[in-house]
């Protein structure tokens, strides 16, 4: 059943910890994203951020290996070096990280390895609580990523896997080649979802649900876009936006948050 925070609960009670998908792990109904880190917010307005987040019982902080090319988890490894165990840390692989090198990026087991490496420096840890497979490239055989990633939990550097912006027949594909193989099981989904990008409820989250994955939304709020570019009276565009909204967008919506989970 796809089960949110209260509405009443959102903002204050990051420490209403729930399960990750079909797994064990306990994470707050709300990550902290850190895309921003290094791009948007410096050192100082980082660490104000993760504290008031961490401070209020938050636990699950989401990096990338590309964000702020390494210097988001650069920044998240020093705020977290001192509460390590307390906190689920996820991180994802895939984006390029060495101009000219073809295999710096990509699905591969060979940029998962490094990357994920990489990571563990930066990070200041030897192990990654989640990994996320972070953008689909359409090429490298689904067998090979579910191999390295079952290879990096069984080592311990992993403790779980997931993956992010990935078509619904894929994800399905994958997490029953897992099973058949005995392999580590896809146990998260990262995807857009939104008031404004609701098209994940089609097949993604009704995938998600059954397959025990839990739903991770990321871009809750469309860039500031979704908060009042519509009412329920008119459909006109706020030329304050940068996305034109969606007609289903003017309905009802999940909070943001939202996870999905087994009954």
């Amino acid at each position: 059943m796809i089960v949110p925070p209260s509405t009443e609960q959102t903002g204050c009670m990051l420490d209403s910890y729930r399960l990750l998908g079909r797994s064990g792990l306990r994470v707050s109904p709300l990550a902290l994203g850190t895309m921003t880190f290094g791009w948007g917010a410096d050192q100082d307005a980082a660490r104000a951020i993760f504290d008031a987040y961490v401070g209020r019982g938050g636990n699950f902080v989401d990096t990338a290996n590309g964000y702020a090319d390494g210097a988001a988890e650069e920044m998240v490894g020093e705020f977290a070096e001192s509460r390590r165990e307390e906190l689920v840390i996820a991180t994802k692989y895939s984006m390029p990280m060495r101009s000219g090198d073809p295999n710096s990026g990509g699905n591969s087991r060979k940029s998962m390895i490094r990357s994920v490496e990489d990571s563990l420096t930066r990070l200041r840890t030897d192990y990654i609580d989640l990994l996320y497979l972070h953008i689909w490239d359409g090429n490298t055989p689904v067998e090979e990523v579910l191999r390295a990633m079952d290879d990096l939990v069984r080592a311990g550097k992993v403790l779980y896997v997931g993956v992010s912006d990935i078509p619904a027949w894929q994800v399905s594909r994958m997490q029953a080649i897992a099973e058949l193989r005995g392999w580590a099981p896809l146990v998260a989904l990262q995807i857009p979802y939104n008031l404004i990008e609701r098209t994940v409820e089609r097949d993604l989250i009704p995938m998600a649900e059954t397959l025990g994955l839990g739903v991770v939304a990321w871009s809750p709020w469309r860039a500031g876009s979704a908060p009042g570019s519509t009412t329920r009276k008119t459909s006109r565009w706020n030329p304050g936006t940068r996305v034109r909204p969606s007609p289903r967008g003017t309905g009802s919506s999940p909070p943001a948050g939202w996870r999905s989970r087994r009954s």
